[in-house]
């Protein structure tokens, strides 16, 4: 089976995650469980991150001669693998200057390190850090943390990724905070300019971050009644047919059906929490990304934060939003 996330020469997952509960582990218990109250340091230790990428000049050989072709090769110290080739304008973060960002909200208690990890053989390093805040629905039956998730690309082209992911606890289902993609929740660094951790803190304004904007949009989608009708024309807008010659007379693709199914025999975790409102409807598409949709449990992660299903979310919520809206 083909794995996003890493695994080390002795085939462990280089991944870790801080345990609370047999209920609440994540990705079906990939990587090292750790205690939950690990140093930003010490996760990137337990997830086996703690190794540099170092720049090496490279060159071609022309004519017997050795000539620069102005490109580096990326290299992995830990096993000396090439990771990618990149420009000389571009910076590389080394993970313990990423994970050191989560430094001083750890250290007073607003944040604590959740999970971290590699995907795509180094590619691209994560770490999940759990903020102090929530809200509930449902008079606190249905609540929905807040974390900060840093993504720190060794990959020429793609930039530091800072931003706020709302969690659903009853499905663990990852949602999407903003419905505009210019929102201050995000925050991207270009690797042509070095990192500055203290003004990605204050671009995203951290320390006050409430999530009262996806609450007051939780609010809504949860007092707002779906008609069958509505909810059939939902699926077909979220999951519409790819026609071809044998399925042109198809109304409903199989990703719509299962979306109707989930929703008609309430076959999500949390299905009693806002029955028959756009809640229910928004989160079966979560719950399908999150634990259904895709080959394994790490191929729906990454395309959960940075594939196709990330898109695909922020599509049903926006779309949701605007269908209640009428209703």
């Amino acid at each position: 089976m083909s794995h996003e996330i890493e695994h080390d020469a002795n085939g462990n997952a280089m991944m870790a995650y801080a345990y609370r509960s047999e209920s609440d582990v994540p990705w079906h218990g990939l990587g090292t469980k750790v205690s939950n109250d690990l140093t930003p340091e010490q996760m990137l230790k337990a997830a086996g991150l703690d190794w540099t990428v170092d720049p090496v000049d490279l060159y071609a050989e022309v004519a017997g001669n050795r000539l620069p072709t102005g490109h580096r090769a990326l290299v992995r110290s830990s096993d000396q693998r090439v990771i990618d080739v990149i420009t000389n304008d571009w910076n590389p973060v080394q993970n313990s200057e990423a994970f050191e960002f989560f430094n001083d909200f750890v250290a007073h208690g607003d944040m604590s390190m959740e999970t971290a990890g590699s995907l795509r053989d180094g590619k691209i390093i994560w770490a999940l850090a759990k903020v102090k805040d929530s809200f509930d629905l449902f008079g606190g039956k249905d609540r929905v943390d807040a974390y900060l998730h840093f993504t720190n690309p060794h990959q020429y082209g793609q930039s530091i990724d800072v931003r706020f992911t709302p969690i659903r606890v009853v499905c663990n289902n990852t949602l999407t905070l903003s419905l505009n993609s210019k929102s201050k929740n995000m925050v991207k660094v270009s690797h042509r300019r070095e990192f500055d951790p203290e003004q990605v803190k204050e671009a995203l304004g951290v320390a006050k971050q409430k999530l009262a904007k996806y609450k007051e949009m939780a609010e809504f989608l949860s007092k707002k009644r779906y008609t069958d009708e509505n909810v059939v024309d939902y699926f077909k807008r979220i999951f519409p047919v790819l026609t071809t010659k044998t399925d042109s007379k198809k109304e409903l693709s199989n990703s719509a059906e299962r979306g109707m199914e989930i929703v008609k025999f309430s076959k999500q975790p949390g299905a009693e929490f806002g029955k028959g409102s756009w809640w229910e409807v928004y989160n079966a598409v979560t719950y399908m990304t999150d634990h259904e949709i895709g080959r394994s449990v790490d191929a729906r992660l990454t395309s959960a934060w940075y594939g196709a299903n990330k898109n695909l979310k922020v599509r049903a919520l926006e779309l949701a939003a605007e269908m209640a809206e009428a209703s």
